[in-house]
Formats: C-alpha cells, sequence, structure tokens
C-alpha cells in the first residue's frame, strides 16, 4: 500500500503485515516465480530476480521456500507457473483513489473477488485509466534509516546515489524511499550498495501526483478497512492508493 502519510505506510502496513505473514510470504514467493519466468532463474543475471529475493529474505521467508519458487518460475526440474498480471482500478471513501495489481492463473476469479472486496467494503469500481492517469511508476529502494549502529540521513544517501539519477529522498517512517525514473532502479541500487548500506527492497511502484484528503477517523477506518480487504486476497499482490491522512486522524487512529 503506499499513501500519503507517514502513519499511513508505517502502521498500517506493519499491523497487516504481522496479522498476514502467511499470505506476505505467498505474494513474495510469487513475484520471485515471476522475475524467474520472465528473466531467467539466475539472480547475477536477472536484477528483477535478485532484488525480489532480496524482499522475500528482507521478511523472513524460509530459504527453501525461495530455491522452490526460483525452480518453478525458471522451469527447473520440470516444475512451471503462469500467472496473467491484471490491473484493476476503484475509488474509496472521500474519492481515494486506488489500483490493485493481481497475479492470477484464472481472470475471472480475480475480477469476481476484487469486485466482491471493493463494493462490500464502501467501495466502487473504476472505469479504466480514471485512476491509473493519477499515478506515475517510479522506481523505489527502501533503505532502512539504522545501518550497523549508525542512522542514515536523507543527504546520505542523496550523495551516494547522485551519479545513479535519483528524483528524490523521502522519510517513510523507519526506512527511507530513493526515488527515481525506473529505468535507473537497478543502478540506484547499486549505488546504495556501493556505500555499504543494506537496503530492504527494491522495485518499480506507482506513487501518486497528489493526495486525497481524509477528514475524519470514521472516514479513515472504513478506507483502511476497504484496504485491507483488498490486500487479503490471495490474487492481489499490490494496492497503491492516494489518501493523505493529517497526523491528529493517524494519532487517534494508533490510540
Amino acid at each position: 500500500m503506499s499513501g500519503h502519510s507517514k502513519w499511513a505506510t508505517t502502521k498500517h502496513k506493519k499491523a497487516a503485515i504481522d496479522a498476514k505473514r502467511g499470505k506476505l510470504f505467498a505474494k513474495l514467493v510469487k513475484n520471485i516465480e515471476v522475475a524467474a519466468r520472465t528473466g531467467g532463474p539466475d539472480p547475477s543475471g536477472n536484477p528483477t530476480l535478485y532484488d525480489a529475493i532480496q524482499k522475500a529474505r528482507k521478511n523472513s521467508v524460509p530459504v527453501d521456500n525461495i530455491d522452490r519458487a526460483v525452480k518453478r518460475g525458471g522451469g527447473v526440474g520440470g516444475e512451471s507457473v503462469d500467472y496473467i498480471e491484471i490491473t484493476y482500478e476503484a475509488y474509496g471513501p472521500a474519492g481515494v483513489s486506488i489500483l490493485i495489481e493481481c497475479l492470477t492463473d484464472n481472470r475471472n476469479r480475480s475480477a469476481a473477488d476484487v469486485k466482491v472486496a471493493v463494493t462490500r467494503n464502501g467501495g466502487t469500481m473504476a472505469d479504466v485509466g480514471s485512476v491509473s492517469r493519477i499515478f506515475d511508476r517510479k522506481g523505489v529502494v527502501e533503505v532502512a534509516k539504522s545501518q550497523g549502529g549508525k542512522t542514515l540521513t536523507e543527504d546520505d544517501l542523496l550523495e551516494a546515489t547522485l551519479d545513479a539519477g535519483p528524483e528524490d529522498v523521502t522519510d517513510d517512517g523507519e526506512v527511507f524511499k530513493v526515488i527515481s525514473d525506473p529505468s535507473v532502479l537497478v543502478e540506484v541500487r547499486k549505488a546504495v550498495q556501493a556505500a555499504g548500506y543494506d537496503y530492504e527492497s527494491a522495485e518499480v511502484q506507482f506513487m501518486p501526483q497528489y493526495g486525497q484528503a481524509i477528514d475524519s477517523v470514521e472516514t479513515a477506518e472504513k478506507l483502511f478497512k476497504l484496504l485491507d480487504a483488498i490486500e487479503d486476497l490471495d490474487d492481489v499482490q499490490n494496492v497503491y492508493s492516494n489518501e493523505d491522512v493529517p497526523d491528529e486522524i493517524g494519532e487517534q487512529l494508533a490510540d
């Protein structure tokens, strides 16, 4: 999930991960399978697979699960996988725009499941293009602020990645996000590593061009209930949204 509130992108995401670790593992394994199928099973020659494995490791996916996913995706040992990538668009409470990325082996099932989750939780499905037009594809490298006893600053990361062409470094709670054009994502990630910093993930994400204001705790609760219901679907890989939750509302929700 990606929104315009530090509270929303840390507190809410952490709660979802803690409560649904098994589903998270399944989503990360799917990412590995698709990356291996698309670019081959050798991480040294497939940066997307390299980064998918890194993200899985950072989220404590067992090594055996990772290895099996690489083999399935690469067609090693007779196993193979074939997923369809589909994006759905929706609106939530207060007109929040929502992009829903799915990886599925059954298009009809995904469409039905997403529609039910959205409409039963106060959202509406949107026409193709009406939501996606306000999101931009960006390369995002997440780097933990705490690095071996040292606390990184935004300036540290800007200096380390400057030659790779980052667009911005943003503070996202416990991590910094180094934002770039997707075409230089790998170069930015390698620059982070060359500076001696560990990274949490490196992937292409959708980022909203502007935030949609949330004006009450009640509206925020309805929105996060909707987002949770969507994220809980087996075929859903990523959910992006453009809510802007004021700090005072975030604090009330946290309480």
